[in-house]
């Protein structure tokens, strides 16, 4: 792999910045220059967050352009949709099979797609959609907030990278005390897909 551009999105509170922190790590730790952009306005409020993670030889920009993204990694259906137009055709696809209905929904001056939907915006960019029921798979691991690592799990599937690389910047990067639960969620997630 000579290069890759991963774009994460989410919305606040889903762990998309601790994701790309990871996704950074691992690239690093494969030995590829890496630049990372957040955009995280209102993610305190459940507004969108976005991350451009971005892997080479030697990496000039770490804004990944329309049309580009090699990887999208939702953490929210809805987010993904939204952000279908940055990817490449063909590129993998990994969402979160979760929704978190945004505010216009809740009022009721929305209404939020149908899973066909989606999956028919997504498709419409990459043959290549993998929905994955992240969160049941945290629940039944005993911590929905893992669903983020369960996710990398996913991802990692796809990406020409040592097992024991993810590992290993996971670990460094969760407290010591919830390192088992989020070894446990990324192996779930490399099983999902």
């Amino acid at each position: 792999m000579n290069k890759a551009d991963f774009l994460l999105v989410g919305v606040g509170g889903q762990g998309t910045l601790l994701a790309s922190d990871v996704l950074a790590a691992v690239g690093l730790r494969a030995g590829y220059d890496v630049k990372k952009s957040e955009v995280h306005g209102m993610a305190q409020r459940g507004g969108s967050v976005t991350s451009h993670v971005r892997w080479a030889g030697h990496v000039f920009s770490p804004l990944i352009g329309r049309g580009e993204a090699d990887f999208l990694l939702a953490f929210e259906k809805l987010e993904a949709a939204r952000f279908a137009h940055l990817v490449r055709p063909g590129a993998a696809i990994v969402v979160n099979d979760h929704a978190i209905p945004p505010v216009s929904v809740s009022v009721g001056s929305d209404a939020y797609p149908t899973d066909a939907d989606v999956r028919r915006a997504l498709e419409a960019v990459s043959p290549q959609v993998h929905l994955v029921p992240c969160m049941a798979l945290a629940e039944a691991l005993g911590n929905s907030r893992v669903n983020n690592v369960v996710l990398l799990g996913a991802l990692s599937r796809f990406v020409e990278v040592d097992e024991a690389l993810w590992l290993e910047a996971i670990a460094e990067r969760v407290p010591a005390r919830t390192q088992e639960i989020n070894r446990a969620a990324f192996l779930k997630g490399r099983e999902a897909t």
